[in-house]
């Protein structure tokens, strides 16, 4: 009597952040052969220098932000015996070292727990860099060489690639980080004491929380902005508020100043802008975007297309123009955000190995920034309105009508709904409030359910909240559309 062999499918994973851990337990979940090659630890970027460790900074100073502006407001009496002329200006302060201790504690802990998570799925980690060796195979099979640290290589054969490498932070010729002065997000860690002036270049996303967040921990901060505005890449109106906060708080926001170089002058850096002028302070953060990491891959002679800026080409279930190479992630330049790796490369898993999957659709995706307020987003957007790529009516309600933000203290912020005339169906909104990643959800199920304003009006909220904001923006919207059609 003759046995069959059952064959098992292989699968290996380059790049050990959301993208590459979440398609490591899909794909071993699926019953494959799963290898994940990672050089830093899983989790990557996101978990040990980027997200989890940048939250945990923002919530600390989250704490002092919320003590400093509404403890008089709330009645709070502080005790200190102090005499009146040496009292500082702040009632309370941080002790840097012991919160970046803090914040690579819980970074290498959640790391640890991932690994633990892979490992028991029943994946293989294997610690060094991967490249592709060629072509693919007759048989349909990918080579990838392994390299570890000591210079040994090892070459996996799989059916199917998955590249997740994630991306590094972005230089500027002239203004290289030293790690000590000159930093970049992935250094600020390393720091025991507090910056007493921080010049923050770069007002994108990154550029903004970190701004906020050393504001708020007791620096004296000046944000060194190209554009017009802070976050030019969200909503107008909220952007709007986040400067004005930062502005009425103390921050130097120097708008339309391009930073040309960055040099260090004994204890004090030097930031020189385009136009010549020279700002000065004790530290330097530079935040000015993320290069993918896709060199030194084998990419190209492999059959993967490239864009101009070194991301990875894919289509909506991830795939690339090799046969057989997925890839997933910041490497991908889609949506630098945790969520949108995951889920790319989980679609991937799904995809190869034959399982049911719908295709990315960046309109559901929320996204928030950790700033304070937060300013958190889904769907379709103010500029996508102003630009005609889709026809909604909108409705904006500031905070300071809520009652429960009154009670709070809560000054600045407000709740905005994009819906579609005629129908009523959501298709966006935006929050900008303390939590707002928070209170997105509801408006991110109404996009991805194409549930109507009116819906989300007639379910109910818990008086007081935050949150009945939500459904009083779905009130005045549903009233709008009533008041039209009749």
């Amino acid at each position: 009597m003759c046995g069959t062999m059952e064959y098992v499918t292989r699968i290996v994973i380059i790049g050990g952040g959301p993208g590459g851990y979440e398609a490591a337990l899909v794909a071993a979940q699926l019953g494959a052969e799963v290898t994940v090659v990672d050089c830093d630890g899983l989790g990557g970027a996101s978990v040990l220098t980027d997200c989890v460790p940048s939250k945990t900074l923002i919530a600390t100073a989250e704490v002092m932000t919320t003590f400093d502006s509404s403890y008089e407001e709330l009645g709070i009496i502080v005790a200190d015996d102090t005499p009146p002329m040496e009292q500082a200006a702040r009632v309370v302060g941080v002790d840097l070292g012991k919160v970046n201790r803090r914040v690579k504690r819980l970074a290498l802990a959640q790391s640890h727990d991932i690994t633990a998570s892979v490992t028991r799925a029943g994946a293989r980690v294997l610690r060094g860099r991967g490249r592709l060796e060629g072509m693919q195979a007759l048989d349909g099979s990918r080579k990838v060489v392994v390299r570890a640290a000591d210079g040994t290589e090892e070459t996996l054969t799989a059916d199917a690639v998955l590249i997740a490498t994630g991306g590094h932070p972005r230089e500027l010729p002239d203004a290289r980080p030293d790690g000590e002065r000159i930093l970049n997000w992935t250094q600020v860690y390393d720091l025991n004491e507090l910056p007493e002036e921080l010049i923050v270049v770069g007002s994108g996303v990154t550029g903004a929380e970190f701004a906020g967040a050393y504001q708020a921990l007791g620096s004296k901060v000046t944000l060194v902005s190209s554009r017009d505005r802070v976050l030019p890449g969200e909503d107008p109106d909220a952007a709007a508020v986040l400067e004005d906060v930062f502005r009425r708080r103390g921050m130097n926001v120097m708008a339309r100043s391009r930073a040309q170089s960055a040099k260090r002058v004994g204890d004090r850096v030097e930031v020189t802008l385009a136009d010549g002028r020279v700002i000065t302070g004790s530290h330097c953060l530079m935040a000015v975007g993320a290069i993918p990491n896709s060199e030194g891959m084998g990419l190209e002679e492999a059959g993967v297309r490239l864009r101009e800026s070194g991301h990875i080409w894919t289509d909506k279930v991830s795939r690339t123009t090799a046969p057989g190479v997925y890839a997933a992630g910041d490497v991908t330049g889609v949506f630098a955000l945790a969520s949108v790796a995951a889920m790319q490369g989980r679609i991937a898993m799904y995809h190869f190995l034959g399982d049911a999957v719908a295709p990315l659709n960046l309109k559901t995706v929320s996204s928030n920034v950790f700033t304070d307020p937060e300013i958190a987003t889904v769907g379709y957007s103010q500029a996508d309105v102003d630009a005609g790529k889709i026809d909604a009516r909108v409705v904006k309600l500031p905070l300071l009508r809520n009652p429960r933000a009154k009670m709070q203290g809560i000054r600045d912020g407000f709740v905005k709904i994009f819906c579609r005339p005629g129908t009523g169906i959501v298709v966006g909104g935006v929050v900008v409030a303390p939590r707002a990643s928070e209170l997105i959800h509801p408006i991110s199920i109404a996009v991805d359910n194409n549930l109507t304003v009116e819906q989300i009006a007639n379910a109910f909220t818990v008086y007081p909240s935050l949150s009945g904001s939500i459904a009083e923006v779905a009130r005045q919207l549903h009233t709008r559309k009533a008041g039209a059609e009749a």
